[in-house]
């Protein structure tokens, strides 16, 4: 299947890196290569872009969308490991990086990944194939707890422990091995009156599930903090979220890198000598226009902050 993914805010992404001809960029989320192929529209021939996913139907389908561009270098790896991707590069700063943090279209449409509840498919979720955890060994391993605890945090589903509950009992039968068979557990789950309410009943616990396979939120404030750190001064780096946590974490982090100070706030002079090291471009955040709603209705619930290094 031909890898699709509609750049989110392209736009505003590509304004918000400041783009320089000759400068470093990384695309830490390549996905179908949307935001890449525009970034090297802008670069010279001493620019460079390094595109990084640990999807490698992502790397294949970029190789194809980018072939006729010879100053990038893919790499098939995790942007949470960015010091470690750059200094096996031998790059010691980059002039800008961006993230979008969303699940490809591809990934979702692709039946056999396992990332939907629209289609039935073996119960998978992993983004990096090469990975051990799948969306089966927590379906069915993980305590009742510990699904309750996911669901409730990285799913914010108020049903949280029904359907903790009811994926043990119904597990205890026979394995749960598809998406389907998880979304019935679901649905058994909610009553009915609450099924009838806003989106597809099982969203909220495919999204908590995905999460977890993927390690998204554990990673996401160091690696946040790790992307600013080898910034440049004046390297920008916009990071695309889709919910509230990774919003929040995107956001705490910003804001303690803009205002570092530890010291009580009724000391008269900082004696922490915290400095701070990041301006914050964005206020707010960016979202998208009604237009790009209506043209991708999955870019509704996406944010886009952008910081400077100082």
């Amino acid at each position: 299947m031909e890898f699709k993914h509609v750049s989110v805010m392209l736009k505003e992404c590509i304004e918000g890196l400041n783009i320089k001809p000759d400068g470093i960029y990384v695309d830490g989320t390549l996905g179908g290569a949307g935001h890449s192929s525009e970034i090297l529209k802008r670069l010279n021939g001493s620019g460079l872009l390094v595109g990084i996913d640990q999807d490698q139907n992502a790397i294949k389908a970029s190789r194809e969308r980018l072939k006729d561009y010879n100053n990038l270098i893919f790499v098939h790896n995790n942007f949470s490991n960015i010091k470690e991707i750059l200094s096996n590069l031998g790059i010691k700063g980059i002039d800008g990086m961006l993230l979008d943090l969303g699940v490809s279209s591809h990934q979702l449409d692709t039946p056999e990944r396992g990332f939907s509840y629209m289609h039935d498919a073996p119960l998978d979720m992993r983004m990096n194939m090469e990975a051990q955890l799948s969306a089966m060994d927590v379906v069915n391993g993980y305590s009742k707890e510990e699904l309750y605890k996911i669901i409730k945090e990285y799913g914010e589903e108020k049903w949280a422990g029904r359907i903790a509950d009811f994926i043990v009992r119904e597990r205890n039968k026979k394995t749960i091995e598809t998406t389907y068979e998880l979304v019935n557990v679901i649905k058994a789950a909610i009553p009915a009156s609450a099924r009838r309410e806003g989106h597809h009943p099982a969203k909220r616990t495919f999204q908590a599930i995905r999460i977890e396979v993927n390690r998204e939120i554990e990673l996401l404030e160091q690696a946040v903090n790790d992307c600013i750190d080898v910034l440049k001064k004046n390297g920008r780096l916009c990071i695309i979220t889709f919910h509230s946590l990774e919003d929040r974490i995107v956001k705490n982090v910003f804001k303690k890198r803009e205002n570092p100070c530890t010291c009580p706030p009724n000391f008269p002079v900082c004696v922490c000598n915290n400095e701070p090291d990041v301006k914050i471009i964005t206020k707010k955040p960016i979202v998208p226009s009604d237009e790009e709603v209506e043209m991708n209705p999955r870019s509704r619930s996406a944010k886009l902050r952008i910081a400077e290094k100082i």
